[in-house]
């Protein structure tokens, strides 16, 4: 039989509230309901170890570079990515650690879904 496992409230993270506001809520539903589409978390998946442009981005995730763009400007808005100009083209990244770690966790898990790889903390 599996060990107990404690549903006490775990502590805050130093900066970080360990109660939600009703923004907060909603700016973190907008934030998943983004990444609810494929062609966007594969862009996503590209990004977490380097900065791309968007005809690098149209190429990974299998569509147009108009397509892309459209996607990233969602990505943007919700705070997801960032991009910087250079020259003509425009060079995004995943906008902070808390992106990649949110979506690294999120396809891990997936993993252990498809693979059957047993859970763990």
């Amino acid at each position: 039989m599996p060990a107990s496992r404690s549903h006490a409230p775990r502590p805050a993270r130093a900066g970080h509230p360990d109660v939600l506001t009703g923004e907060q809520v909603a700016v973190g539903v907008r934030s998943f309901a983004l990444l609810a589409d494929p062609t966007r978390v594969r862009m996503l998946w590209a990004l977490r170890d380097t900065d791309l442009d968007v005809a690098s981005l149209a190429a990974v995730a299998g569509c147009r570079p108009t397509v892309a763009s459209q996607h990233l400007s969602k990505l943007r808005f919700a705070g997801l990515v960032e991009g910087q100009r250079h020259g003509q083209r425009v060079v995004y990244r995943l906008r902070g650690g808390h992106v990649r770690a949110l979506l690294t966790e999120a396809l891990f898990h997936a993993d252990h879904q498809v693979s059957g790889a047993p859970v763990h903390d």
